[in-house]
């Protein structure tokens, strides 16, 4: 049997799974985020080797032990992880069973296995894994032994204790912040507005006479300090910040209009064929008759993570030690020790928990932060944190996207041809380990500086921008080209769903208008243009989840409701959205009343995980969608806190009911995305069977939904 990707290219069964005491260590290369996969992963194992779930230890991204999974991200983490751990789990019980029958004299399949106690039932001969293993399984993976069927399942597809929240939820030390090693010392950077901007000149000499400071860090732009508390490196911060004098790149100006700008900068255009880019000539665009078209834009948006990023550093006798909730410990050593010139092999990079995202946030950078901070105060530990303005100002963003929609449809009411143009800077901007360019914010400031690499056209199957591009209904006639503006004024990278929440946001709003344009019925629209049976349960099952709930009647309001639907990726779980808002007719506030979602992800490991997964994509998505932009002046961006960046807020979180139509009998799909790119839409669709608006720019404010009153 063939192995799963992870466990091929990393075999070796002690790399996931080692005994030690009565205790058994289950290692994944993914990490925890706060998506529950500790969670997901502990089931799995706990079912594969009939232990208790208590009897495991979980142990995520260490690039000291453990498998090299590369990067947690792309709702892979089950699909991936998840099979490998089932695999080896299966491999190690299979090896052990059947070292025990030897010991027994007995046939292996005479043999059961509970609470990891091995039994032979005739003779009550038995012995417990742990005494049969020293430590580490030194053996490698034979893809020979078979995985339980579902039909043994006693916990996958059920819910359980969230493995990772008794340090969180009692004051434990939970996440990186809470570090407190021997010697610890506290570090704070400082940095312009924005890139734009260069050092013109910084006295320090005061700086470095206050108490507590251990020392003033200036390495070209980079600024920092390390103080011997963390109340001591903040008002260092402040005075340094009060100190320092920053020069503008005038030629750095941003654009006024940015969707307008993206429109008519585009650096590659690829056709897109079945997801995936092409190099093929792009074609002359093809419209039947009864035409229709429409262009949807979405902001700049932030991960806008809770807690901003933070990291510890030591550096010692050449070794670099650190402490990081980056999405890929092996991806971010080997990209400081490229940015710092050093060996990866001396730089060991262990994941720890902070505020979770869903992308590219500030982790990277601060972990960078806290080497350039550690090389600078040999042998104590940094626990650099970023603060509020740093992760606002300095996060990647999600980049600002602009969709030109048209569509035309025959005499039945069916779409004959369907074009898209998809303009966009990059999603992919995650650091490197390459020496020569780098995407750490502290490699540029350096005094030698390692500069940014050129954006380039990601060429895979639904990543970046033509993410969820190519809708996931059956048109005869498609064109879809996706267009890179290679423009890096703004930083950008990626955010949960990458390009996939603009894509749907505008594929299901434009399904919507032409349902409509049709004389159609959304739904019904929506389904004569789909074949897979799968899809269409999905939307059949929100359709009836939406028709039991009734809104509230209100004087002077008007309520209405939405749908929208995606595969994500076109190969990942299905997922239908529905949306009921309420719009007050003086004021023109829109307000989410309830939400349903129902949704495919294949075999179901932890329904609650599942579940939360699903309702926090669409609370983060309504959240984008209602309230978030990021705002700039001409150089730099001025959302600098919660009041410039406002997010939903806990009253106006909708009531959400979730639907999960199990597959046990069908391989897991990843989930954690879901919801992120129909939820705008129904949005949008659910104001204008309210009001009769549409809304085709984000976020929905009350002033936009004004003018577009205004203009309909």
């Amino acid at each position: 049997m063939a192995l799963p990707g992870a466990l091929e290219q990393n075999p070796l069964l002690s790399d996931w799974i080692r005994f030690e005491g009565n205790r058994i260590v289950v290692h994944t290369g993914k990490v925890e985020l706060g998506q529950g996969i500790s969670t997901a992963i502990a089931m799995i194992a706990a079912e594969e080797l009939d232990v208790p779930i208590e009897q495991l230890e979980i142990r995520t991204g260490s690039t000291a032990e453990g498998p090299n999974e590369f990067m947690t991200a792309g709702s892979m983490s089950v699909e991936g992880s998840g099979s490998a751990v089932r695999q080896a789990c299966a491999e190690v019980r299979t090896y052990l069973v059947g070292i025990a029958a030897q010991r027994f004299g007995v046939d292996a399949a005479s043999l059961v296995v509970e609470d990891g106690i091995i039994k032979h039932p005739a003779t009550n001969d038995n012995i417990a894994y742990h005494d049969l293993v020293d430590g580490n399984l030194d053996i490698t993976a034979s893809g020979e032994a078979t995985p339980k069927s579902h039909t043994e399942y006693r916990l996958i597809g059920k819910s359980t204790t969230r493995v990772d929240l008794r340090a969180k939820i009692t004051g434990g030390q939970a996440y990186v912040q809470d570090s407190r090693p021997a010697g610890l010392t506290h570090g704070r950077i400082v940095r312009a507005p924005s890139n734009a901007y260069s050092l013109a000149g910084i006295d320090t000499s005061t700086v470095e006479s206050m108490p507590g400071v251990l020392k003033v860090v200036v390495d070209g732009d980079f600024i920092g300090v390390v103080a011997n508390s963390e109340i001591s490196a903040i008002r260092a911060k402040q005075k340094l910040h009060g100190l320092v004098q920053w020069q503008v790149d005038p030629d750095a100006r941003l654009p006024a209009d940015i969707h307008r700008y993206l429109m008519e900068n585009p650096g590659a255009s690829l056709l897109v064929r079945d997801g995936t880019p092409t190099e093929d000539p792009l074609p002359e665009r093809e419209t039947g008759p009864d035409t229709i078209s429409a262009i949807y834009k979405k902001p700049y948006h932030m991960h806008g993570s809770l807690g901003p990023s933070a990291a510890l550093a030591e550096f010692s006798e050449g070794r670099l030690n650190i402490s990081s909730h980056s999405q890929g410990p092996y991806v971010i050593r080997g990209a400081i020790a490229a940015a710092l010139g050093m060996d990866p092999e001396d730089i060991v990079v262990e994941h720890a928990e902070n505020a979770g995202c869903y992308g590219h946030n500030g982790a990277d950078d601060a972990a960078m932060d806290a080497a350039m901070l550690a090389r600078a105060l040999p042998g104590v530990p940094v626990l650099l944190k970023w603060q509020r303005e740093d992760e606002h100002a300095w996060e990647p963003y999600s980049p600002a996207m602009a969709l030109r929609m048209e569509a035309s449809l025959d005499d039945d009411g069916r779409v004959t041809h369907w074009n898209a143009d998809i303009y966009s800077q990059t999603h992919s901007g995650r650091p490197i380990p390459h020496r020569s360019v780098s995407n750490l914010v502290a490699a540029w400031h350096k005094s030698n500086p390692v500069p940014r690499p050129e954006p380039r056209p990601g060429m895979g199957n639904h990543s970046g921008i033509h993410r969820n591009g190519d809708p996931y209904y059956e048109f005869p006639r498609r064109r879809i080209i996706k267009h890179l503006v290679k423009d890096q004024r703004v930083r950008t990278s990626s955010t949960r769903g990458l390009g996939a929440f603009g894509n749907v946001f505008a594929i299901e709003s434009f399904m919507d208008e032409l349902a409509h344009h049709a004389k159609m019925d959304p739904i019904a629209f929506r389904l004569r243009h789909l074949t897979d049976p799968r899809a269409i349960e999905v939307i059949n099952r929100v359709r009836d989840m939406a028709a039991q709930y009734t809104p509230e009647s209100r004087s002077g309001h008007r309520t209405g409701v939405g749908f929208g639907f995606a595969r994500y990726k076109n190969r990942q779980t299905y997922a239908g959205v529905a949306m009921f808002v309420d719009v007050d007719e003086a004021s023109l506030d829109i307000r989410l009343l309830h939400a349903a979602i129902a949704a495919d992800a294949g075999q179901v490991i932890d329904r609650d995980g599942l579940t939360n997964q699903l309702e926090g994509g669409l609370i983060q998505a309504s959240s984008w969608t209602l309230k978030e932009a990021v705002a700039f002046d001409e150089y730099a961006s001025v959302s600098t806190d919660w009041d410039s960046y406002p997010i939903l807020t806990f009253p106006e979180i909708p009531t959400v009911d979730v639907d999960i139509i199990d597959h046990p009998e069908l391989p897991s799909m990843g989930a954690g995305e879901a919801t992120q790119g129909p939820t705008p839409a129904a949005i949008a669709n659910a104001v204008y069977d309210a009001v009769g608006i549409r809304l085709r720019e984000i976020p929905f404010t009350t002033d936009r939904l004004r003018a577009a009153a205004f203009k309909e």
